[in-house]
């Protein structure tokens, strides 16, 4: 691989670069979701010790196998990071994650008992097509047996990546369908045969795969967490951009 080191970028031509791919915006709100980071936690006296930053740098090492310091060394230098960049990096990422802990840890499990409906989930396949007609006339022919699902989905959906993967959609929770599409769902048998239902999409095919209870496991817990300190933090932020406006007024 090339050395990009060598090449010279001016600040302004990245800077410009973003602008161009529209991604400036989103940079300027990381930045400033820090500066939020960095202000609340120094009000409420949570740092980040280096004991947890060498911790956490050691954690990476081993799971990209940078076994000798001089690994390390080009890894970074590969990223065009310098050593103490990545510190740095690991330090704000740690410190979000001690202030996303302190604010809503006592929360998640009360936040998921008034919603655990809501994290219900569904393994699912679908099919959808532009005609209520065609529809009808592949929902005849699979509960017929005249096709498979798994045919009728890779030859007639829409959407080519839901063709390649013969309608398979996933594991999907409750909170993604609109309220009507859940209720049908979460009342099926496995196997069982739905639709046609039209959505703005278009004319959906349904097949239950399996459902799943809603358990707090510990991704979900995190998911929960991370969740309600994303929506902090956007509220924060807004409070600050007000309060600024309303000082330059």
């Amino acid at each position: 691989m090339n050395d990009l080191t060598n090449v010279f970028i001016a600040p302004e031509e990245i800077v410009n670069f973003l602008k161009k791919e529209m991604n400036v915006k989103e940079v300027y709100q990381k930045i400033l979701f820090q500066k939020v980071i960095w202000q609340v936690a120094q009000a409420r006296g949570i740092i980040v010790t280096t004991e947890e930053i060498e911790a956490e740098a050691n954690r990476q090492r081993r799971e990209k196998r940078l076994e000798k310091a001089a690994d390390t060394v080009a890894w970074l230098a590969d990223q065009l990071v310098t050593p103490d960049d990545w510190e740095m990096g690991i330090r704000d990422r740690l410190l979000s994650q001690k202030l996303a802990h302190v604010l809503f840890a006592d929360k998640v499990e009360a936040f998921f008992r008034e919603n655990k409906r809501a994290f219900e989930q569904v393994s699912l396949y679908q099919i959808i097509v532009d005609s209520p007609k065609l529809a009808q006339e592949i929902y005849y022919q699979i509960e017929d047996g005249e096709i498979s699902f798994y045919e009728a989905a890779n030859r007639y959906d829409v959407d080519i990546l839901r063709r390649q993967k013969c309608g398979y959609e996933g594991k999907i929770y409750r909170f993604a369908f609109p309220v009507d599409i859940a209720t049908v769902l979460f009342k099926a048998s496995p196997k069982q045969l739905i639709g046609p239902l039209q959505t703005q999409q278009g004319y959906h095919i349904f097949m239950v795969d399996e459902l799943f209870s809603a358990e707090l496991t510990p991704e979900r817990y995190q998911d929960i967490l991370n969740n309600m300190f994303q929506q902090w933090l956007v509220t924060e932020l807004n409070s600050m951009l007000n309060s600024l406006s309303r000082d330059n007024e």
